[in-house]
């Protein structure tokens, strides 16, 4: 594909921003759409709305090259784009299922500007059969537009990285050209790799570049399997780490073992507070209400998705327990609001969980996040405190509780939590702080399933 093509890509989240950001710098003209105002200010002066971590550095880098367009126009972008890139949200319903209001307007709207032979392409995570009705809209509409499904892996926190460093690219459809043209994006984008992750100053890596073409229902299917999968992993281990805590295991040194086997993996086998932000609780919410539609229960998922949402109840639990005393003036320090570490998302946070779940509990909470303090602010409890440092936050607490992986919080030295704490109890929600370092401080470690 020509160097000089033209992609517009619409909406402007993480998958969205990252991708046309990303795409601007391998060659690409891109447009990128936002309605919002206020983001799109955000962006036309070189910055991301959110954190991430060398996202800034090739946004301002593209902008300066006049690579890289950001408009609230699809009027001024997709009649000059040969490849348009659907990334708009699609939040959840009340009963679980994907609002995709914004996933047809998107589609209306181009068919109706988009020039004959145009490929739209699908990067937002959709029900399967989606675009089956898709296709249906630009027939009626009389467009003659190509679909292609092109799920996103990327992670938060490694969006950049993950855009470059691909372990598989998919790309479904029934027109088998459309579909080699969207992978062509990606090969040509490999020439680019170390080039971009200079600029954003991120590692660089290798993956195994895997290129897989499969039907349009197949595409749709593979990325909500995968993200429901791994949800799966994840309140497995839970469930294993509860187990753990009746029967005096280590969690850690089980699922060590356990991912010890080829067939299995270590990955998403951590125990801990439970999976939040964007994706997996919406996937898995999805999948089981696209299972509906097609008439199949799904009953596992449904335990995986009651597993995670007990998670944050069971460690206050565990900390309450613990406490024993009169909850009335106690002060909780909560180290932790993104849903993980690097990014600034709060979308299903168990850090938010956990410290509306203490609010409930007439104790005092105080609250720190490097990154997610204002997005945060909306979700959280009246009562609580929101500390602009962690030794605010730590300062004169009876008990903290660790509840996102950063690294700040991870690497604070036990001696200091001691020091400046008026309690002892420590409570490593997502079990990765180091146990012999908190008991040589004199504090009492607490981990999920430890």
């Amino acid at each position: 594909m020509s160097k000089q093509t033209t992609i517009t890509v619409l909406g402007a989240g993480y998958v969205g921003l990252t991708t046309a950001a990303v795409l601007s710098h391998a060659g690409y003209k891109v447009y990128v759409v936002e309605p919002n105002k206020e983001r799109l200010d955000i962006i036309k002066s070189g910055k991301s709305f959110f954190f991430e971590k060398g996202l800034d550095k090739i946004i301002r880098t593209a902008l300066d090259a006049k690579d890289l367009i950001p408009t609230d126009s699809y009027e001024e972008s997709v009649p000059f784009s040969s490849l348009v890139f659907s990334c708009v949200g699609t939040p959840d319903n009340p009963d679980g299922s994907s609002n995709l209001e914004f996933v047809f307007s998107a589609a209306e709207q181009t068919a109706k500007l988009a020039l004959p032979k145009t490929i739209y392409i699908q990067k937002s995570t959709v029900p399967v059969g989606t675009g089956q009705k898709i296709e249906a809209l630009f027939n009626e509409l009389g467009a003659n537009l190509a679909y292609v499904s092109n799920p996103e892996f990327l992670r938060e926190s490694t969006a950049i990285y993950d855009t470059l460093y691909f372990d598989r690219v998919v790309a479904g459809g029934n027109d088998k050209k459309a579909v080699n043209a969207v992978l062509d994006v990606y090969i040509e984008l490999e020439k680019f790799r170390e080039h971009i992750a200079h600029i954003a100053q991120i590692q660089t890596g290798a993956r195994a570049d895997q290129y897989i073409a499969t039907s349009l229902n197949s595409a749709e299917l593979i990325k909500v399997t995968s993200n429901a999968f791994l949800a799966l992993k994840i309140s497995f281990a839970n469930s294993i780490a509860i187990l753990a805590d009746k029967a005096g295991a280590d969690i850690v040194e089980v699922m060590d073992g356990v991912g010890a086997d080829n067939r299995i993996g270590r990955p998403f086998l951590n125990a801990g507070r439970g999976y939040g932000g964007g994706c997996f609780p919406k996937d898995v919410s999805g999948l089981i209400a696209s299972g509906l539609e097609y008439g199949v229960g799904l009953e596992i998922m449904r335990a995986a998705q009651q597993v995670n949402e007990s998670m944050p109840g069971y460690i206050v639990d565990k900390l309450l327990e613990t406490m024993q005393t009169p909850l009335a003036n106690k002060k909780i320090a909560v180290l932790g609001l993104a849903f993980k570490g690097g990014t600034s998302d709060v979308r299903k946070s168990p850090g938010i969980a956990i410290a509306n779940e203490l609010a409930k509990a007439s104790v005092q909470v105080a609250t720190y996040d490097p990154e997610a303090g204002e997005e945060a602010a909306i979700d959280l409890d009246a009562s609580i405190h929101q500390a602009s440092t962690i030794e605010d936050a730590l300062t004169d607490a009876d008990a903290v509780m660790i509840t996102t992986e950063w690294g700040e919080i991870l690497e604070y030295p036990a001696a200091e939590f001691a020091r400046l704490m008026s309690g002892n109890v420590f409570v490593d929600a997502v079990n990765q702080y180091d146990p012999l370092a908190a008991k040589e401080a004199g504090l009492l470690y607490i981990g999920v399933g430890r």
